[in-house]
């Protein structure tokens, strides 16, 4: 997931870069590529894809269209966090400075999906994005050891 705009444009250019080697592996396989041809074709394809979805969303979020994201697992609650900062239009120097911590922290928070953070620090963040958190909880089976 793309966090920031240097990620962003890092992106991009890393997009950027596939095409080009894409063209290159086209021109040397010609009409009638090996096998191995293709299946280089074929991978640098699916990453230019996963990179293309990449970039649509951080767009879609720092568009400010979005503004209600769902997190099926309590895990998926700091992407949550993170989409939600995007689609404020929030850096995450801005999100530190009303936390009162330093960007780094941010950083840390994110790059590790809020692993690092209290319950307590997690509510804060959702609490300065403005997010409502809806709680459902659900007993799910589990195995008798």
């Amino acid at each position: 997931m793309i966090t920031n705009d240097v990620k962003y444009r890092l992106t991009i250019s890393h997009l950027a870069k596939f095409e080009e080697t894409l063209s290159n592996l086209r021109t040397a396989a010609g009409k009638k590529p090996t096998k191995l041809q293709k299946l280089e074709i074929d991978a640098v394809l699916s990453l230019m894809d996963d990179l293309k979805s990449e970039i649509d969303e951080y767009e879609g979020l720092a568009s400010g269209d979005v503004s209600v994201f769902e997190a099926d697992t309590l895990a998926g609650l700091a992407t949550l966090l993170i989409k939600a900062r995007i689609a404020r239009g929030w850096s995450q120097a801005r999100l530190a400075t009303q936390l009162g911590v330093a960007e780094q922290q941010i950083q840390r928070y994110e790059s590790t999906e809020y692993r690092s953070a209290s319950l307590a620090r997690i509510c804060d963040v959702a609490a300065a994005l403005g997010v409502d958190v809806v709680e459902t909880g659900r007993l799910r089976a589990i195995d008798a050891a």
